[in-house]
């Protein structure tokens, strides 16, 4: 690429028709032409070769394109087509020299290359300057005619042709005005326009609707130098604002903006080697199309690289932020401006589709910030709403209208906080989050109240389990006539009591009636339950309570003190009132009664069991308690069966006649023991039949002695061995218990015998030894009690 003092060039296309991509897009860096946007003209020359085409481009233009050196002969000069932009001419102005016409250079093939290159100027000028020489004016066989032949055809190939200026420039004027030359050189253009074949549908157009034709004329550069550039110096002022109404391109149409002119040239010149028809306004689209996704990728690009965008989304992915919406609006509308800003001028329905996809594009990129950004509000909201929730309930705030302000509080910060993260280029629903925060809130506010009543329940019911449990149970154990009408009554009064304490503590939770009367028969039932559970347990242990209840009564007299058994106590009487009582108490433990319902099941018990007459007649009558159930009375009122009944009341019979024949016993050793002298009859056998022995005692009194000796010898043993303690505990127990010491303890009696033989004898031994005997027997009598107790 050349450059000279505010020009520079570049080949746009080489002599063998091969397009300079990379040339062209550093030509257009170089001089900026993407700024423009529609505010720039292309120029282009045609022309015979060596005619002075780009001597004039260089002194119209100030450009710097190659000139023929006329002292090395007439050949070649330019070759392809060349571009250039114009010096110190406003607006931007782009500048083509063409390869000229009929050269002897490229002989056969000028005229594909001559009309490829005309065609490709008259697609994207605006102003095509024919340069001409003043000589040929009116001759048939002008070097110019078969060039403007050419221009004619190949503008019919374009289906929607631009306007374009023609500039005809007349070299080396001659003395003939040139309102003399023009009409001729118009005369010659139009019978070149009518001699060229047409399309239907533009049979009948007139030139002017293709070209705007316009005539000027200079002198010879050679011979009059100085005429030459005052007039190319006019000339120049007609290019300055060429575009403006009323310039020499201001009726132009179809313009491709400046940022798309490498692209839009690219694939004119393409389709003009293929030797297609061109069609300007579907290649106008196309090169929108493309220039505009372009432009569209390359914004995108850099909104992914934005710095704001990255710190923005590095900041939603740590926690919530303030003012996301605001933030993000104006990086998108940065965004979306700089694409406005640069496709502005390419078709406007591409432009507008384009954005719309870059649009999508960019909401689809930060749609899931948007998306964390509201799951940051949901969030923050919850907490909040479960922390202000769960304080107003700790300070007594009632339930329901603590639920009802902190959920509109909460909602309406939500809606808040979701309208500053919404963006103005979306019209993103933020209802889908809306509706999952208000099945949370209400997710907690079940669960809380949910708790909350289950609390409650669980508080009342164990004042009722309290209230009720061991009441009950000492109820039951004293069993009598009127305990199933206190049970009632006191499970009437503590029900209410908390049935009245729920109901007022569930009106603050604003919960249906229906599931209001649902906890309260709920609490209710609990309270019949513990009844009937205490009473099950209670039935349990009835043979155990019957027992305690028969000792109780049959061990103690009517003043609650320990009976002794004297012999004149009505053992008989007293077992059958002990016995009643038990069985009373069974009678009582039988059913569950908290109803109204009567029962004859204590009638049907004292029958069955109690009146003696009842087991005899059992040979020929019916048991009564031969049976699963009671009359009258339903399954899950029953605790025992009659069945059981019986088997109860026989174990009971069992176990308590130990009791019975004890007393019985000991009430006889009592009469025993309140005489203790044998009877007169006894005592007279006694005298009659140990006469003769006692008179033998009498004559031989060592008889005496020994039985002495004897007696205190079965005494001491009768000390040692405790035989009264032995036999306390069975008359088997104690034989064996006294089997076992006697040796021992025999053995023990004469060894300390024989020591007290052997001892010397003692300072006053009257009053010594016999002490020292008896203590020394107590002790040893003591410790022998000891053993044998441990034994």
């Amino acid at each position: 690429m050349d450059k000279s003092e505010g020009s520079c060039s570049v080949q746009l296309i080489d002599g063998d028709g091969i397009y300079n991509v990379s040339g062209i897009d550093h030509f257009i860096k170089e001089v900026k032409l993407g700024e423009c946007g529609l505010s720039y003209a292309v120029v282009s020359i045609m022309g015979p070769q060596s005619s002075g085409k780009s001597t004039l481009l260089n002194s119209l233009f100030g450009t710097n394109f190659m000139e023929m050196d006329a002292f090395k002969g007439r050949s070649q000069t330019t070759k392809g087509i060349w571009l250039a932009r114009c010096a110190g001419i406003e607006p931007c102005t782009l500048v083509m020299d063409l390869e000229g016409t009929d050269g002897r250079e490229r002989g056969e093939d000028d005229t594909a290359f001559e009309k490829q290159s005309a065609l490709f100027a008259l697609a994207i000028s605006d102003i095509v300057l024919i340069n001409m020489w003043c000589h040929d004016i009116g001759r048939e066989q002008a070097a110019n005619k078969p060039l403007l032949k050419t221009v004619f055809q190949v503008m019919m190939r374009l289906f929607s042709p631009r306007k374009t200026t023609m500039l005809f420039v007349i070299r080396d004027k001659t003395r003939t005005p040139l309102e003399n030359l023009e009409p001729v050189l118009r005369e010659d253009i139009q019978k070149i326009w009518d001699s060229v074949p047409k399309p239907e549908a533009h049979k009948e157009t007139p030139m002017s609707d293709f070209f705007h034709v316009e005539v000027v004329a200079l002198s010879s550069y050679e011979e009059k130098e100085e005429q030459f550039k005052e007039q190319v110096a006019s000339l120049r002022q007609r290019f300055m604002h060429s575009i403006a109404p009323g310039g020499l391109a201001g009726d132009r149409r179809g313009v491709i903006p400046a940022s798309g002119f490498a692209f839009s040239a690219d694939q004119i010149w393409r389709v003009i080697k293929e030797n297609k028809d061109l069609d300007l306004p579907a290649h106008k689209v196309m090169v929108a199309t493309v220039r505009c996704e372009e432009i569209a990728n390359e914004k995108f690009s850099h909104f992914i690289s934005n710095e704001d965008w990255r710190k923005l989304d590095e900041e939603v992915q740590a926690g919530p932020v303030s003012g996301f919406g605001k933030r993000l609006t104006s990086i998108l509308g940065s965004c979306l401006s700089e694409y406005d800003g640069e496709a502005t001028f390419f078709d406007e329905g591409v432009r507008s589709s384009k954005r719309h996809q870059l649009e999508e594009k960019l909401l689809q990129l930060v749609n899931p910030a948007f998306q964390d950004v509201l799951g940051h509000i949901r969030s923050g909201m919850l907490e909040k709403f479960k922390a202000s929730f769960d304080k107003a309930l700790e300070i007594g705030e009632g339930f329901s209208s603590a639920s009802s302000t902190w959920f509109k509080s909460c909602m309406a910060q939500f809606d808040e906080e979701c309208a500053g993260a919404i963006i103005e280029q979306a019209n993103w629903d933020t209802t889908k989050v809306r509706d999952k925060l208000v099945r949370d809130i209400e997710s907690h506010i079940f669960s809380v109240r949910t708790s909350k009543l289950s609390e409650l329940t669980s508080q009342y019911e164990s004042k009722l389990h309290e209230a009720l449990s061991e009441p009950v149970e000492a109820l039951l154990e004293g069993a009598n006539d009127e305990t199933w009408t206190t049970v009632k009554k006191l499970h009437r009064r503590e029900t209410e009591s908390a049935v009245s304490g729920l109901s007022s503590a569930l009106a603050g939770f604003d919960i249906e009636e229906e599931t209001r009367d649902k906890m309260v028969k709920s609490l209710q039932e609990y309270s019949r339950g513990v009844i009937e559970a205490k009473a099950k347990e209670e039935a349990g242990r009835v043979l155990m309570r019957m027992k305690e209840r028969f000792g109780t009564i049959f061990s103690h007299d009517a003043d609650s003190m320990p009976r002794v058994w004297t012999g004149k106590e009505d053992i008989r009487a007293i077992t059958k009132a002990a016995r009643s009582s038990s069985l009373k108490l069974l009678s009582v433990m039988v059913v569950i009664r908290l109803g109204d319902e009567t029962d004859k099941i204590e009638k049907t018990l004292t029958v069955a069991l109690l009146d003696s007459t009842t087991s005899q007649k059992g040979i020929t009558t019916s048991d009564p308690l031969a049976s699963s159930t009671w009359d009258e009375v339903p399954s899950s009122r029953t605790l025992i069966t009659p069945v059981q009944c019986k088997s109860i009341w026989r174990q009971f019979k069992t176990e308590t006649e130990y009791t019975v024949t004890q007393a019985i016993s000991a009430q006889e050793a009592n009469k025993r023991g309140s005489s203790w002298l044998p009877p007169p009859w006894a005592i007279l056998a006694l005298i009659i039949l140990g006469f003769n022995e006692f008179m033998t005692l009498l004559r031989n009194p060592l008889y005496v002695g020994v039985l002495f000796v004897g007696y205190l010898l079965l005494k001491a043993l009768w000390t040692q061995l405790d035989i009264p303690g032995e036999f306390q505990n069975g008359v088997l127990p104690g034989l064996i218990s006294i089997s076992a010491k006697l040796v021992p303890t025999v053995m023990n009696l004469l060894k300390n015998l024989a020591a007290e033989g052997e001892a010397p004898p003692a300072a006053n031994p009257e009053n010594r030894r016999p002490s020292n005997n008896t203590s020394s027997s107590a002790s040893s009598s003591t410790e022998q009690k000891s053993a044998s107790k441990t034994d």
